[in-house]
């Protein structure tokens, strides 16, 4: 089993940049990969992001690239999602994600809204 816990949402202004936090906790070192995912009212849950544990590869969305970065902290057992430039398409509920032994795993999800 692998708990995760999102932090880091909130209200900002388009062209502003939030950070998001997702703490694993359990099962760590079963993980194959972790991610955010992102789910607008109406749309499809969408990834926007995925880093491998094994090497710290990552993978971003053509919608993103070059605004966003994911990173981790071993350490910390944390994966982050650094937000920058962001536009009003961006606004969602953003979900972190871990894939474990064929097993998928979602945190709670935290808001972001883009807003003036």
């Amino acid at each position: 089993q692998v708990q995760l816990v999102e932090s880091g949402g909130g209200l900002v202004q388009p062209g502003g940049s939030l950070r998001l936090s997702c703490a694993a906790s359990g099962s760590i070192f079963s993980i194959y990969a972790m991610g955010w995912y992102r789910q607008a009212p109406g749309k499809q849950r969408e990834s926007v992001a995925v880093i491998i544990a094994s090497d710290g590869s990552t993978t971003l969305a053509d919608s993103v690239k070059g605004r966003f970065t994911i990173s981790r902290d071993i350490a910390k057992n944390t994966v982050y999602l650094e937000m920058n430039s962001l536009k009003p398409e961006d606004e969602a509920v953003y979900y972190c994600n871990a894939v474990s032994r064929g097993n998928l795993y979602w945190g709670q999800g935290t808001q972001v809204t883009i807003s003036s």
